[in-house]
């Protein structure tokens, strides 16, 4: 099975911490976030990964090259101008192959078992949810009872970035820009997107500050 790891935002609110280092390859713990993703996927039992690239995007290639030295094969999808998650993963296509992958944010951190992910499900869509943030108290769906995700529905919880979709999703797509979200309605609108409700650690990591707060986490333990 194949991963694909979303790499290739600016990260602008991380200023200037992302003005000469793309966002995944900023330290917590004196790792590289990303470098976390790619040793859980790897001990999940992902065959091979796909990055996407763009601000700094030779830079992110350059430090982790082949994956060679995490034990996993990577390769990369260079977009050049970012093209959103949904049209990042429409451009990648080809590098995924036909069968369900595996989509990781670049730029979170979590103690979620990836394996998860790894093991069948019959839907094209499988998303991880989280409680909501305090910088995003409204959340994203709403999880039933048996494991459905709508986009209606109280109590709603936050979308972690991490899933499992089907490649027949994101065909139909031009390629160019597009968002992930409608997508996703779209599949929840057809009843064909399941979810689960992670309570553990996750971290979205979309200012330098709450980087250092994972950063004092991780040097502790």
């Amino acid at each position: 099975m194949k991963a694909m790891i979303l790499a290739a935002g600016y990260g602008k609110r991380m200023r200037p911490l992302t003005d000469h280092t793309p966002k995944p390859l900023l330290q917590a713990g004196g790792k590289a976030l990303i470098e976390y993703h790619i040793e859980k996927l790897r001990d999940a039992g992902i065959d091979s990964l796909v990055i996407n690239t763009g601000w700094l995007g030779d830079r992110l290639a350059a430090t982790l090259g082949d994956g060679r030295r995490f034990g996993i094969p990577i390769v990369y999808s260079h977009e050049g101008t970012p093209l959103e998650t949904g049209g990042g993963i429409r451009r990648a296509l080809p590098l995924l192959g036909d069968a369900p992958f595996v989509l990781v944010n670049g730029d979170i951190w979590t103690d979620y078992d990836l394996s998860r992910l790894v093991a069948d499900r019959p839907d094209p869509v499988h998303l991880v949810l989280v409680d909501n943030p305090a910088h995003h108290p409204d959340g994203d769906f709403h999880l039933t009872e048996d494991g459905r995700v709508r986009d209606n529905g109280e109590p709603r919880l936050t979308y972690a970035g991490m899933g499992r979709f089907d490649p027949a999703l994101f065909r139909a797509l031009p390629d160019g820009e597009a968002k992930l979200a409608p997508l996703l309605r779209a599949a929840m609108a057809d009843d064909a997107a399941s979810g689960e409700h992670h309570t553990g650690q996750w971290w979205d990591i979309g200012t330098p500050e709450r980087l250092d707060e994972l950063d004092r986490l991780l040097t502790r333990r």
